[in-house]
Protein backbone atom coordinates (compact mmCIF):
# COMPACT_ATOMS: atom_id res chain seq x y z
CA UNK A 1 0.00 0.00 0.00
CA UNK A 2 1.00 3.66 -0.33
CA UNK A 3 1.61 5.01 3.15
CA UNK A 4 3.47 7.51 5.29
CA UNK A 5 5.95 6.14 7.86
CA UNK A 6 8.05 8.40 10.07
CA UNK A 7 7.18 11.38 7.88
CA UNK A 8 8.42 9.56 4.72
CA UNK A 9 6.32 8.35 1.81
CA UNK A 10 6.44 4.64 1.02
CA UNK A 11 5.14 2.60 -1.88
CA UNK A 12 4.81 -0.90 -0.53
CA UNK A 13 7.95 -1.30 1.57
CA UNK A 14 10.10 1.02 -0.55
CA UNK A 15 10.64 4.71 0.21
CA UNK A 16 9.49 6.96 -2.63
CA UNK A 17 12.72 8.94 -2.42
CA UNK A 18 14.72 5.72 -2.94
CA UNK A 19 12.63 4.96 -6.02
CA UNK A 20 13.43 8.44 -7.34
CA UNK A 21 17.16 7.85 -6.81
CA UNK A 22 17.09 4.44 -8.45
CA UNK A 23 14.86 5.14 -11.45
CA UNK A 24 15.10 8.91 -11.79
CA UNK A 25 12.24 11.35 -12.19
CA UNK A 26 9.71 11.87 -13.52
CA UNK A 27 8.38 8.34 -13.09
CA UNK A 28 4.99 6.70 -12.63
CA UNK A 29 5.00 4.24 -9.74
CA UNK A 30 2.28 1.66 -8.95
CA UNK A 31 1.68 -0.49 -5.90
CA UNK A 32 0.66 -4.03 -6.84
CA UNK A 33 -1.19 -4.83 -3.60
CA UNK A 34 -3.44 -1.79 -3.97
CA UNK A 35 -4.59 -3.01 -7.39
CA UNK A 36 -5.25 -6.49 -6.05
CA UNK A 37 -7.16 -5.19 -3.03
CA UNK A 38 -9.46 -3.13 -5.23
CA UNK A 39 -10.31 -6.13 -7.41
CA UNK A 40 -11.09 -8.14 -4.27
CA UNK A 41 -13.27 -5.33 -2.93
CA UNK A 42 -15.49 -5.50 -6.02
CA UNK A 43 -16.19 -9.21 -5.74
CA UNK A 44 -16.62 -9.05 -1.98
CA UNK A 45 -18.84 -5.98 -2.05
CA UNK A 46 -21.28 -7.08 -4.75
CA UNK A 47 -22.90 -10.32 -3.66
CA UNK A 48 -25.03 -10.91 -6.78
CA UNK A 49 -23.97 -13.81 -8.97
CA UNK A 50 -23.25 -14.29 -11.77
CA UNK A 51 -21.18 -11.10 -11.72
CA UNK A 52 -19.02 -9.90 -14.62
CA UNK A 53 -16.45 -7.19 -13.96
CA UNK A 54 -15.05 -5.64 -17.13
CA UNK A 55 -12.05 -3.48 -16.24
CA UNK A 56 -12.18 -0.25 -18.27
CA UNK A 57 -8.72 -0.58 -19.76
CA UNK A 58 -8.52 3.04 -20.92
CA UNK A 59 -7.73 3.97 -17.29
CA UNK A 60 -4.37 2.18 -17.51
CA UNK A 61 -3.33 -0.27 -20.21
CA UNK A 62 0.10 -1.30 -18.96
CA UNK A 63 0.37 -5.03 -19.61
CA UNK A 64 1.79 -5.75 -16.17
CA UNK A 65 -1.20 -4.04 -14.54
CA UNK A 66 -3.63 -5.93 -16.80
CA UNK A 67 -2.00 -9.24 -15.86
CA UNK A 68 -2.35 -8.46 -12.13
CA UNK A 69 -6.03 -7.66 -12.62
CA UNK A 70 -6.55 -10.90 -14.57
CA UNK A 71 -4.75 -12.98 -11.94
CA UNK A 72 -6.69 -11.48 -9.04
CA UNK A 73 -10.11 -11.50 -10.72
CA UNK A 74 -9.91 -14.96 -12.27
CA UNK A 75 -12.79 -16.07 -14.44
CA UNK A 76 -15.06 -13.28 -13.22
CA UNK A 77 -13.05 -10.42 -14.66
CA UNK A 78 -12.66 -9.19 -18.20
CA UNK A 79 -11.79 -6.10 -20.22
CA UNK A 80 -13.89 -3.23 -21.50
CA UNK A 81 -11.92 -2.16 -24.58
CA UNK A 82 -12.60 1.05 -26.50
CA UNK A 83 -10.08 0.58 -29.31
CA UNK A 84 -8.32 -2.03 -31.42
CA UNK A 85 -5.20 -1.31 -29.38
CA UNK A 86 -6.97 -2.10 -26.12
CA UNK A 87 -8.29 -5.36 -27.55
CA UNK A 88 -4.72 -6.31 -28.44
CA UNK A 89 -3.51 -5.34 -24.95
CA UNK A 90 -6.21 -7.49 -23.35
CA UNK A 91 -5.35 -10.54 -25.43
CA UNK A 92 -1.59 -10.10 -24.87
CA UNK A 93 -2.23 -9.87 -21.12
CA UNK A 94 -3.88 -13.31 -21.24
CA UNK A 95 -7.58 -12.47 -21.35
CA UNK A 96 -9.60 -14.77 -23.58
CA UNK A 97 -11.70 -13.25 -26.40
CA UNK A 98 -14.88 -14.14 -24.51
CA UNK A 99 -13.70 -11.98 -21.60
CA UNK A 100 -13.44 -8.84 -23.74
CA UNK A 101 -16.19 -6.48 -24.83
CA UNK A 102 -15.54 -3.81 -27.48
CA UNK A 103 -17.37 -0.60 -26.53
CA UNK A 104 -16.33 2.34 -28.66
CA UNK A 105 -17.85 5.35 -30.40
CA UNK A 106 -17.70 6.57 -34.01
CA UNK A 107 -16.47 3.11 -34.95
CA UNK A 108 -15.19 2.24 -38.42
CA UNK A 109 -16.05 -0.96 -40.27
CA UNK A 110 -12.36 -1.91 -40.13
CA UNK A 111 -12.38 -1.75 -36.34
CA UNK A 112 -15.47 -3.93 -36.16
CA UNK A 113 -13.95 -6.41 -38.60
CA UNK A 114 -10.93 -6.65 -36.31
CA UNK A 115 -13.12 -7.36 -33.27
CA UNK A 116 -15.16 -9.92 -35.19
CA UNK A 117 -12.00 -11.69 -36.38
CA UNK A 118 -10.76 -11.84 -32.79
CA UNK A 119 -14.15 -13.22 -31.64
CA UNK A 120 -14.70 -10.26 -29.32
CA UNK A 121 -18.27 -9.17 -28.56
CA UNK A 122 -19.13 -5.81 -30.13
CA UNK A 123 -21.18 -3.33 -28.11
CA UNK A 124 -22.80 -0.96 -30.63
CA UNK A 125 -22.93 2.74 -29.77
CA UNK A 126 -25.47 3.85 -32.38
CA UNK A 127 -28.18 2.63 -34.71
CA UNK A 128 -25.81 3.34 -37.58
CA UNK A 129 -23.14 1.09 -36.10
CA UNK A 130 -25.68 -1.63 -35.37
CA UNK A 131 -26.81 -1.54 -39.02
CA UNK A 132 -23.24 -1.74 -40.29
CA UNK A 133 -22.41 -4.50 -37.82
CA UNK A 134 -25.42 -6.48 -39.01
CA UNK A 135 -24.12 -6.33 -42.57
CA UNK A 136 -20.67 -7.48 -41.45
CA UNK A 137 -21.78 -10.29 -39.12
CA UNK A 138 -25.38 -11.36 -39.78
CA UNK A 139 -26.73 -13.96 -37.39
CA UNK A 140 -24.14 -13.21 -34.69
CA UNK A 141 -24.36 -12.06 -31.07
CA UNK A 142 -24.31 -8.35 -30.27
CA UNK A 143 -24.78 -5.85 -27.48
CA UNK A 144 -25.86 -2.21 -27.72
CA UNK A 145 -25.46 0.85 -25.56
CA UNK A 146 -28.35 3.01 -24.38
CA UNK A 147 -28.20 6.69 -23.43
CA UNK A 148 -30.61 6.63 -20.46
CA UNK A 149 -31.13 10.43 -20.18
CA UNK A 150 -29.28 10.61 -16.87
CA UNK A 151 -25.66 11.60 -16.34
CA UNK A 152 -23.18 11.97 -13.50
CA UNK A 153 -19.49 12.64 -12.99
CA UNK A 154 -16.83 14.85 -11.47
CA UNK A 155 -16.68 17.15 -14.54
CA UNK A 156 -18.83 17.90 -17.57
CA UNK A 157 -16.27 16.27 -19.86
CA UNK A 158 -16.79 12.87 -18.22
CA UNK A 159 -20.58 12.82 -18.05
CA UNK A 160 -21.59 10.18 -20.58
CA UNK A 161 -25.36 10.12 -20.29
CA UNK A 162 -28.10 12.64 -21.04
CA UNK A 163 -28.96 14.85 -24.03
CA UNK A 164 -25.53 16.54 -24.10
CA UNK A 165 -23.73 13.20 -24.39
CA UNK A 166 -22.61 11.71 -27.70
CA UNK A 167 -22.76 8.15 -26.40
CA UNK A 168 -25.30 5.41 -26.95
CA UNK A 169 -28.68 4.94 -28.60
CA UNK A 170 -31.04 7.60 -27.29
CA UNK A 171 -33.61 6.10 -24.94
CA UNK A 172 -36.54 6.93 -27.23
CA UNK A 173 -34.89 5.16 -30.19
CA UNK A 174 -34.35 1.79 -28.52
CA UNK A 175 -37.31 0.24 -30.34
CA UNK A 176 -35.59 0.87 -33.68
CA UNK A 177 -32.62 -1.23 -32.57
CA UNK A 178 -34.80 -4.34 -32.48
CA UNK A 179 -35.90 -3.78 -36.03
CA UNK A 180 -32.28 -3.64 -37.18
CA UNK A 181 -31.43 -6.74 -35.15
CA UNK A 182 -34.32 -8.67 -36.69
CA UNK A 183 -33.30 -7.57 -40.18
CA UNK A 184 -29.87 -9.17 -39.78
CA UNK A 185 -30.89 -12.01 -37.43
CA UNK A 186 -28.71 -10.58 -34.66
CA UNK A 187 -29.01 -12.02 -31.16
CA UNK A 188 -29.06 -9.22 -28.60
CA UNK A 189 -27.26 -10.87 -25.68
CA UNK A 190 -26.42 -7.71 -23.78
CA UNK A 191 -27.60 -4.17 -23.15
CA UNK A 192 -25.34 -1.49 -21.75
CA UNK A 193 -25.24 1.99 -20.22
CA UNK A 194 -22.60 4.23 -18.67
CA UNK A 195 -23.60 7.56 -17.15
CA UNK A 196 -20.25 9.09 -16.21
CA UNK A 197 -17.07 8.88 -14.16
CA UNK A 198 -16.01 9.73 -10.62
CA UNK A 199 -19.29 8.85 -8.85
CA UNK A 200 -18.96 8.72 -5.05
CA UNK A 201 -22.58 8.12 -4.09
CA UNK A 202 -25.04 5.44 -5.12
CA UNK A 203 -28.12 7.51 -5.95
CA UNK A 204 -27.31 8.43 -9.56
CA UNK A 205 -26.01 4.95 -10.32
CA UNK A 206 -29.16 3.30 -8.99
CA UNK A 207 -31.35 5.80 -10.85
CA UNK A 208 -29.64 4.90 -14.12
CA UNK A 209 -29.95 1.19 -13.32
CA UNK A 210 -33.70 1.58 -12.82
CA UNK A 211 -34.08 3.39 -16.14
CA UNK A 212 -32.25 0.66 -18.03
CA UNK A 213 -34.20 -2.09 -16.28
CA UNK A 214 -37.45 -0.28 -17.15
CA UNK A 215 -36.38 -0.24 -20.81
CA UNK A 216 -35.74 -3.99 -20.71
CA UNK A 217 -39.07 -4.62 -19.05
CA UNK A 218 -40.86 -2.46 -21.63
CA UNK A 219 -39.37 -4.51 -24.48
CA UNK A 220 -39.11 -7.85 -22.67
CA UNK A 221 -40.57 -9.76 -25.63
CA UNK A 222 -37.58 -8.58 -27.72
CA UNK A 223 -34.99 -9.71 -25.17
CA UNK A 224 -35.39 -13.46 -25.42
CA UNK A 225 -31.63 -13.88 -26.05
CA UNK A 226 -30.54 -11.52 -23.29
CA UNK A 227 -27.67 -12.88 -21.18
CA UNK A 228 -26.33 -9.87 -19.28
CA UNK A 229 -27.05 -6.27 -18.37
CA UNK A 230 -24.02 -3.96 -18.23
CA UNK A 231 -24.46 -0.89 -16.01
CA UNK A 232 -21.08 0.58 -16.91
CA UNK A 233 -18.52 1.96 -14.51
CA UNK A 234 -18.01 5.38 -13.01
CA UNK A 235 -17.33 4.29 -9.41
CA UNK A 236 -15.11 7.06 -8.09
CA UNK A 237 -12.28 7.39 -5.61
CA UNK A 238 -11.61 10.33 -3.29
CA UNK A 239 -9.06 12.83 -4.56
CA UNK A 240 -9.77 15.77 -2.24
CA UNK A 241 -9.33 15.66 1.54
CA UNK A 242 -13.04 16.35 2.05
CA UNK A 243 -14.13 13.43 -0.13
CA UNK A 244 -14.88 9.98 1.27
CA UNK A 245 -14.61 6.52 -0.21
CA UNK A 246 -17.85 5.23 -1.61
CA UNK A 247 -19.55 3.01 0.96
CA UNK A 248 -19.05 -0.15 -1.02
CA UNK A 249 -21.07 -2.37 1.28
CA UNK A 250 -24.07 -0.08 0.85
CA UNK A 251 -23.41 0.26 -2.89
CA UNK A 252 -22.93 -3.47 -3.45
CA UNK A 253 -25.99 -4.41 -1.40
CA UNK A 254 -28.23 -1.90 -3.18
CA UNK A 255 -27.06 -2.92 -6.65
CA UNK A 256 -27.35 -6.64 -5.87
CA UNK A 257 -30.83 -6.35 -4.38
CA UNK A 258 -32.17 -4.19 -7.21
CA UNK A 259 -30.90 -6.52 -9.90
CA UNK A 260 -31.95 -9.73 -8.13
CA UNK A 261 -35.49 -8.38 -7.73
CA UNK A 262 -35.59 -7.48 -11.41
CA UNK A 263 -34.39 -10.91 -12.55
CA UNK A 264 -37.11 -12.58 -10.50
CA UNK A 265 -39.78 -10.48 -12.20
CA UNK A 266 -38.12 -10.93 -15.58
CA UNK A 267 -38.18 -14.70 -15.14
CA UNK A 268 -34.54 -15.26 -16.02
CA UNK A 269 -31.31 -15.09 -14.02
CA UNK A 270 -29.14 -12.68 -15.96
CA UNK A 271 -25.51 -11.76 -15.41
CA UNK A 272 -24.83 -8.41 -13.77
CA UNK A 273 -21.95 -6.56 -15.44
CA UNK A 274 -20.05 -3.44 -14.35
CA UNK A 275 -17.03 -1.65 -15.84
CA UNK A 276 -14.84 -0.04 -13.16
CA UNK A 277 -11.59 1.54 -14.28
CA UNK A 278 -10.53 4.36 -11.99
CA UNK A 279 -11.73 2.43 -8.92
CA UNK A 280 -9.24 -0.38 -9.55
CA UNK A 281 -6.07 1.54 -10.41
CA UNK A 282 -6.27 5.24 -9.44
CA UNK A 283 -5.12 4.94 -5.84
CA UNK A 284 -2.36 2.48 -6.75
CA UNK A 285 -0.34 5.04 -8.67
CA UNK A 286 1.68 8.20 -8.16
CA UNK A 287 3.85 10.44 -10.31
CA UNK A 288 7.27 11.16 -8.81
CA UNK A 289 8.97 14.40 -9.77
CA UNK A 290 11.85 16.60 -8.60
CA UNK A 291 11.72 20.29 -7.78
CA UNK A 292 14.17 22.28 -9.89
CA UNK A 293 12.85 25.84 -9.54
CA UNK A 294 11.39 27.95 -6.73
CA UNK A 295 10.40 31.55 -7.52
CA UNK A 296 7.87 34.21 -6.58
CA UNK A 297 5.52 36.66 -8.21
CA UNK A 298 3.24 39.07 -6.34
CA UNK A 299 0.50 36.46 -6.64
CA UNK A 300 2.16 33.08 -6.06
CA UNK A 301 5.20 31.16 -4.91
CA UNK A 302 5.84 28.81 -7.82
CA UNK A 303 7.44 25.41 -7.28
CA UNK A 304 8.62 24.09 -10.63
CA UNK A 305 9.11 20.37 -11.24
CA UNK A 306 10.56 18.15 -13.98
CA UNK A 307 7.22 16.95 -15.34
CA UNK A 308 4.12 18.62 -16.74
CA UNK A 309 0.65 18.18 -18.16
CA UNK A 310 2.17 16.12 -20.96
CA UNK A 311 2.53 13.43 -18.28
CA UNK A 312 -0.54 14.19 -16.14
CA UNK A 313 -3.16 16.24 -17.96
CA UNK A 314 -6.09 15.88 -15.56
CA UNK A 315 -5.54 19.10 -13.59
CA UNK A 316 -5.35 21.17 -16.76
CA UNK A 317 -8.13 19.31 -18.59
CA UNK A 318 -10.64 19.04 -15.74
CA UNK A 319 -9.34 21.26 -12.95
CA UNK A 320 -8.80 17.98 -11.12
CA UNK A 321 -7.35 17.87 -7.63
CA UNK A 322 -4.48 15.49 -6.93
CA UNK A 323 -2.91 15.26 -3.46
CA UNK A 324 0.75 16.31 -3.52
CA UNK A 325 3.25 15.17 -0.90
CA UNK A 326 6.87 16.08 -0.16
CA UNK A 327 8.35 12.58 -0.18
CA UNK A 328 10.85 13.11 2.65
CA UNK A 329 8.78 15.53 4.73
CA UNK A 330 5.18 14.46 4.21
CA UNK A 331 3.60 16.14 7.23
CA UNK A 332 6.19 18.81 7.90
CA UNK A 333 8.74 18.94 10.68
CA UNK A 334 7.95 20.15 14.17
CA UNK A 335 7.77 23.93 14.34
CA UNK A 336 7.64 24.39 10.58
CA UNK A 337 4.90 26.48 9.07
CA UNK A 338 3.37 25.28 5.84
CA UNK A 339 3.53 27.57 2.84
CA UNK A 340 1.04 28.29 0.12
CA UNK A 341 2.59 27.30 -3.19
CA UNK A 342 1.61 26.65 -6.79
CA UNK A 343 3.23 23.47 -8.10
CA UNK A 344 3.86 23.94 -11.81
CA UNK A 345 5.31 21.89 -14.64
CA UNK A 346 7.92 22.29 -17.35
CA UNK A 347 5.59 22.68 -20.33
CA UNK A 348 5.42 26.01 -22.16
CA UNK A 349 1.74 26.64 -21.42
CA UNK A 350 0.25 28.85 -18.68
CA UNK A 351 -2.19 26.07 -17.82
CA UNK A 352 0.63 23.73 -16.81
CA UNK A 353 -0.04 23.95 -13.07
CA UNK A 354 -0.83 20.88 -10.95
CA UNK A 355 -2.41 22.88 -8.11
CA UNK A 356 -5.41 24.32 -9.87
CA UNK A 357 -9.17 24.10 -10.23
CA UNK A 358 -11.53 24.95 -13.07
CA UNK A 359 -11.09 28.69 -12.42
CA UNK A 360 -7.29 28.67 -12.44
CA UNK A 361 -4.39 28.40 -9.99
CA UNK A 362 -5.34 27.28 -6.49
CA UNK A 363 -2.40 27.42 -4.08
CA UNK A 364 -1.73 24.37 -1.93
CA UNK A 365 -0.39 24.39 1.63
CA UNK A 366 2.75 22.25 1.80
CA UNK A 367 5.79 22.01 4.07
CA UNK A 368 8.71 24.25 3.04
CA UNK A 369 10.11 23.06 -0.29
CA UNK A 370 13.65 23.49 -1.59
CA UNK A 371 15.07 22.79 -5.01
CA UNK A 372 16.03 19.11 -5.24
CA UNK A 373 13.08 17.91 -3.16
CA UNK A 374 11.13 14.92 -4.48
CA UNK A 375 7.37 15.40 -4.73
CA UNK A 376 4.73 12.73 -5.26
CA UNK A 377 1.51 13.52 -7.09
CA UNK A 378 -0.90 10.94 -5.70
CA UNK A 379 -4.00 9.07 -6.97
CA UNK A 380 -2.46 9.12 -10.45
CA UNK A 381 -2.80 5.47 -11.44
CA UNK A 382 -5.85 6.11 -13.63
CA UNK A 383 -5.84 8.38 -16.67
CA UNK A 384 -2.29 9.44 -15.92
CA UNK A 385 0.13 7.61 -18.18
CA UNK A 386 -2.72 6.46 -20.44
CA UNK A 387 -3.45 10.13 -21.34
CA UNK A 388 0.22 11.18 -21.46
CA UNK A 389 1.75 12.65 -24.59
CA UNK A 390 5.06 13.82 -26.01
CA UNK A 391 3.97 17.47 -26.21
CA UNK A 392 6.90 19.91 -26.29
CA UNK A 393 8.85 16.96 -27.73
CA UNK A 394 9.40 15.49 -24.29
CA UNK A 395 9.53 11.70 -23.78
CA UNK A 396 6.97 9.94 -21.65
CA UNK A 397 8.28 8.71 -18.28
CA UNK A 398 8.94 5.12 -17.20
CA UNK A 399 6.40 3.08 -15.27
CA UNK A 400 7.55 1.23 -12.15
CA UNK A 401 5.77 -1.57 -10.29
CA UNK A 402 6.38 -2.09 -6.57
CA UNK A 403 5.56 -5.46 -5.04
CA UNK A 404 6.41 -5.36 -1.34
CA UNK A 405 10.15 -4.73 -1.20
CA UNK A 406 10.73 -5.26 -4.91
CA UNK A 407 10.51 -2.65 -7.64
CA UNK A 408 10.88 -3.15 -11.37
CA UNK A 409 10.42 -1.25 -14.61
CA UNK A 410 7.25 -2.28 -16.44
CA UNK A 411 7.63 0.30 -19.20
CA UNK A 412 10.91 1.97 -20.10
CA UNK A 413 11.25 5.72 -20.41
CA UNK A 414 10.84 6.73 -24.02
CA UNK A 415 13.99 7.58 -25.95
CA UNK A 416 14.16 11.05 -27.42
CA UNK A 417 14.97 9.45 -30.78
CA UNK A 418 11.63 7.63 -30.66
CA UNK A 419 9.81 10.87 -29.94
CA UNK A 420 11.56 12.66 -32.82
CA UNK A 421 11.71 9.95 -35.44
CA UNK A 422 9.03 7.48 -34.32
CA UNK A 423 11.50 4.62 -34.47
Amino acid sequence: MISVKNNRLFVGDVAASDLAKRFGTPAYVYDEETVRSKVRALFQGISYRPLKVYYAAKANTNLAILKIIREEGGQGIGIDAVSVGEIECALKAGFRPGQVIFTSTSVTDEEMKFAIAKKVLVNCDSLSQLERYGKLAPGSKVCFRVNPDVGAGHHGHVITGGPESKFGVWVDDVGRAFGIAAKYRLKIVGIHEHIGSGILETGKFLAAMKILLTIIDKHRDKFSDLEFVDFGGGIGVPYRPDQKQIDFKVFGSAVSTLFADFCRSFGKKLSLAIEPGRFIVAESGLLLCTVNTVKRTPAHKFVGVDTGFNHLIRPMAYGSYHPIIVAENCNGNAGEKKEKVAVCGNICESGDVFTRNEEGIADRELPPIKEGAVLAILVAGAYGFSMASTYNTRPRPPEILVSGRNAKIIRRKEDLAHVIYGM
